[in-house]
């Protein structure tokens, strides 16, 4: 495999861009999902948070937002931990392997990056980020700005390996994924609760998503998955603080979530209108998950109010680590640690999400 480093030195380097294509065509996984017609997918994009992240924030070593470390990565390949969230793949790396592009999603920020894995596609999120920009303080993670800025980058460094047009059509093709809000919802708004009520606070997370947005539009993506906030209140973690004796989901996170993701379908439906060449797609992912959170019996799981690792309850990032024992199965339960569901559960949710919304991006 030929490396990124190698061929920016190369003097054959400006000779390379039909190669590259060809390679990166030859190490496509066969696509599990069938594509509507008149659509294809060179390469998938995605910013957010520790639910997409596949390793951005390994060398962040100031930041609570991390995960390569035992016991992550317990059922990943060879039982590596990545800095993914969870006991194996996470939503980054089972989107590529649904469309056939390739089996995992690599950080950008990955050292030795292959140039094979720049045309078609890299995950640019940070655990403990969200839209609120206090998010990414609080935790020590980069900001969606700052993941804006790794794109930027990105974007010279393709247009020097493949030319200006192919890189054009590659982000004007590509889907980008946006998967934000969480860690806003679950934990910094106790910090903005003084200030700021519900509605309030939903509005400064749509007013900072809006600006994100835009900007991505105006660099050239035009086919933009966006996921909704999750149902954060029945995450594990929030069952522990605020669901009562009884570690009911907490209704005062779920009512932020969806309030917030009622004005984020709004306001993608008005930046279509602005971007009439895009497809800027809200993504419903509140009810399937809560259905299967709630309902986690139909789903095959034996547990779907505490997680894998340690306790279950409050174990998450760097105090779910190696002197956390974890379950003897982790296939019996929905989440891996007290906010992450486990690479089972996000299978069960990416590929009924990618068949029910891709039809939208012909």
């Amino acid at each position: 495999m030929v490396h990124l480093t190698k061929l920016l030195s190369s003097s054959s380097y400006q000779f390379l861009p039909f190669a590259l294509l060809l390679l990166s065509v030859s190490l496509k996984t066969k696509a599990v999902l069938k594509l509507p017609p008149n659509v294809s997918v060179p390469a998938v994009f995605v910013f957010g948070d520790s639910v997409v992240d596949t390793g951005n924030n390994n060398n962040r070593t100031t930041s609570f937002a991390r995960s390569n470390f035992p016991p992550y990565g317990r059922d990943f390949e060879g039982g590596v931990p990545t800095g993914r969230f969870s006991n194996g793949k996470v939503p980054s790396d089972l989107i590529v392997e649904e469309l056939g592009i390739k089996e995992l999603l690599p950080a950008y920020l990955k050292p030795n990056l292959e140039a094979s894995d720049l045309v078609t596609g890299v995950c640019f999120a940070s655990g403990g980020s969200g839209y609120d920009p206090l998010t990414s303080i609080l935790e020590g993670s980069m900001s969606l700005s700052g993941q804006l800025d790794l794109l930027k980058d990105y974007i010279v460094k393709v247009k020097g390996l493949v030319g200006d047009e192919r890189a054009k059509f590659i982000l004007a093709n590509s889907l980008f994924i946006v998967v934000a809000g969480s860690s806003d919802i679950s934990n910094t708004y106790r910090t903005r609760s003084l200030l700021y009520d519900l509605p309030s606070y939903s509005d400064l997370l749509l007013n900072s998503a809006s600006t994100f947005l835009t900007e991505l539009n105006e660099l050239g993506a035009r086919r933009i998955a966006v996921f909704s906030a999750p149902p954060i209140g029945c995450l594990p973690f929030q069952r522990t603080v605020g669901g009562g004796m009884e570690k009911k989901c907490a209704p005062r996170p779920n009512n932020l979530a969806q309030l917030f993701n009622t004005k984020l379908s709004n306001f993608l439906r008005s930046l279509n209108r602005n971007f009439p060449s895009s497809r800027n797609v809200f993504v419903n992912v509140y009810d399937p998950l809560l259905d299967i959170i709630l309902n986690y019996q139909k789903y095959g799981y034996k547990v779907g109010d505490t997680g894998c690792c340690g306790t279950g309850r409050i174990e998450v990032a760097i105090l779910c680590n190696s002197l956390d024992s974890t379950c003897p199965n982790v296939e019996d339960y929905v989440f891996w640690d007290s906010f992450h569901p486990t690479e089972s559960a996000y299978k069960r949710l990416i590929a009924p999400i990618l068949q029910k919304y891709l039809y939208q991006f012909k």
